[in-house]
């Protein structure tokens, strides 16, 4: 009696502990490869400052400096060790986020990117989600009417939205919407009246303008946003469009759809409840690339609206040979991409179970 009582603990602690094992093996194995990714990206982002034909000592002292200042900023910088040893340096500095000072403002990179960060958050943000709230609905319908209006006009967009450059389409809504009906406000983020009314809380002038009750000023910047917003979002909406509808178009041709409708539900709920919910998954993965997209692409949207963002700070440090301000900001993309990339992809075994055999 003892014995039989005895043999099902015996096999259930081999059988935890093996669990535990694998458990333990993915887990490492994804941590493994999060960290090659990052190192990888360090790399990169190394290399590239040392191809690039800029002198950043010449940033630093300019070209009329005395070789005996040039000589010393050069040994400083650390750029007469071997190529190994700076990136060394420069891995370890990155690890704890120190990008070096900013030629142009003479701040650390740091603190200037955590100041410029959340315009881009705010207005890739917005974007995403208009594009999102447009393209998913838009999609479903150009599956479900297939060659009808609908379909016509999301690949009509999709084609639009890959065919022409943000930058134009940038410059035509300002010289339509802004220049000429006078429906939006202009470049920037807020005019100058409202730049002292709002103190920065999270960075993001909507929230902390309604946070502090502060409407005026709200109402100014989300006339200043719109127009970027909805030029981010227009792209969101192109390839989001496209992605469901190739998605739904997928999952109304399983057989699960047709044993739905001969069990007489109702369309609408054959759709939404069974179709949309498994082509949920693999947009999760879509939407999240289009965020990341937009967070790391809107350099050029940034620059057409005078946006103080991540994008236009790069651009403005390329401009003036800020190298230090280029590869902190180049970093930070790569990391942004990477970290939404993983996170989608958690997700997504999240969501669906087969993913996690």
């Amino acid at each position: 009696m003892s014995v039989s009582t005895l043999q099902p603990g015996a096999t259930a602690n081999p059988r935890r502990l093996d669990t535990a094992v694998e458990v333990a093996r993915k887990v490492g194995s994804f941590l493994f490869m999060v960290a090659v990714t990052f190192l990888g990206l360090l790399a990169v982002t190394f290399f590239i400052g040392r191809v690039v034909p800029i002198d950043p000592v010449l940033a630093i002292v300019g070209d009329r400096a005395p070789p005996q200042v040039y000589e010393r900023v050069r040994l400083e910088l650390g750029l007469d060790l071997p190529l190994w040893k700076q990136f060394w340096i420069y891995f370890v500095k990155a690890v704890t986020g120190d990008f070096g000072t900013s030629v142009l403002t003479n701040n650390p990179v740091m603190s200037d990117i955590a100041h410029v960060f959340p315009a881009t958050f705010e207005l890739a943000t917005l974007g995403t989600l208009i594009g999102a709230a447009l393209g998913i609905p838009m999609g479903v319908i150009a599956a479900v009417r297939r060659d009808g209006f609908m379909d016509q006009l999301v690949r009509i967009l999709g084609l639009i939205g890959y065919s022409i450059p943000i930058f134009w389409l940038g410059l035509m809504s300002l010289l339509v919407f802004y220049a000429r009906l006078g429906w939006v406000e202009g470049p920037g983020r807020l005019d100058v009246t409202y730049d002292y009314l709002v103190t920065p809380v999270t960075g993001m002038i909507l929230i902390d303008s309604a946070m502090q009750g502060q409407w005026d000023a709200f109402w100014n910047a989300a006339g200043h946003i719109i127009l970027p917003a909805l030029v981010l979002g227009f792209s969101a909406l192109a390839y989001i469009s496209r992605m469901t509808r190739s998605f739904m178009l997928n999952e109304l041709a399983q057989e699960y759809v047709t044993t739905a409708r001969v069990k007489g539900l109702s369309e609408f709920r054959v759709v939404t409840r069974h179709a949309l919910r498994n082509a949920a998954v693999p947009l999760i993965t879509v939407v999240a690339l289009s965020y990341a997209g937009l967070l790391e692409g809107s350099v050029l949207t940034e620059t057409v609206f005078a946006w103080p963002g991540l994008g236009q700070y790069i651009t403005n440090s390329l401009h003036n040979a800020d190298m230090n301000a280029v590869l902190g900001g180049t970093l930070i993309v790569g990391v942004i991409f990477v970290g939404i990339n993983i996170l989608s992809d958690l997700l997504y075994r999240l969501l669906d179970p087969r993913t996690r055999r």
